[in-house]
């Protein structure tokens, strides 16, 4: 089975915030993720604020999850801030909803 880009985000929606138990996913803290030829997985995100207490477990939360698909062989996260998560232009209509953005 191939491994692909959408395969990827769908193992890692179920991370959620804690704080406000939407997907890291959805909320578009997940900028980038890309596969190589050896399928080792790359995944660029951020978090709402860089100083959250529990960056560290959000990142292993992320990596585990994306383990659950047998066809990665290795996982690299890059924790970026650049660009400034805007949950006005990255966040579903669903957690724009929630969060009272519109």
């Amino acid at each position: 089975m191939q491994l692909t880009k959408e395969k990827v985000i769908d193992a890692i929606r179920q991370v959620e915030d804690p704080d406000l138990g939407l997907s890291l996913v959805d909320m578009g803290l997940i900028y980038e993720v890309d596969i190589d030829e050896d399928n080792n997985v790359n995944i660029q995100m951020t978090l709402s604020s860089p100083a959250c207490p529990i960056a560290p477990q959000l990142v292993s939360d992320v990596e585990f999850s994306a383990k659950t698909l047998e066809e990665i062989n290795q996982i690299n996260i890059d924790l970026v801030w650049d660009p400034p998560w805007n949950p006005e232009e990255m966040a579903t209509d669903e957690v724009k909803d929630v969060l009272g953005i519109w």
